[in-house]
């Protein structure tokens, strides 16, 4: 295939991109890191909806996949941030811009979604 058309193919890293963030949480945790860095429980707090083992494995998946950085430090008591990478943080403004869209159209997707089940109930 050519053009665009392509671009979502299985072998696609385009594919792989996609997969990785329309993942539940990717795109919340990002952003909740996109300030700098946290620690684990602030993220939790930081997100709410969110349980710590969900939390784990998806840090440890965008870790995995570069965008993530994983830092623990030599205190007591054990201290451990994380923080996006350069890579992570290029996610940042696309994800800002689908947070505007859908603020300005959060609410006609609503209506769609009501109309279409009050035309499924007759």
């Amino acid at each position: 295939m050519s053009g665009s058309r392509g671009v979502f193919l299985a072998d696609c890293p385009a594919r792989l991109a996609v997969d990785l963030i329309a993942d539940k949480w990717t795109v919340v945790v990002l952003a909740g890191l996109s300030e700098g860095p946290v620690r684990h429980g602030d993220l939790v707090e930081l997100i709410g909806g969110i349980s710590r083992k969900m939390l784990t494995q998806t840090l440890r998946r965008l870790e995995a996949h570069g965008l993530v950085r994983r830092q623990a430090y030599a205190e007591a008591p054990p201290r451990v941030e994380y923080e996006l990478t350069p890579l992570g943080a290029t996610l940042i403004e696309p994800i800002h811009t689908l947070t505007e869209w859908a603020r300005a159209n959060g609410d006609a997707v609503l209506d769609a979604i009501d109309a279409g089940s009050v035309t499924r109930k007759k």
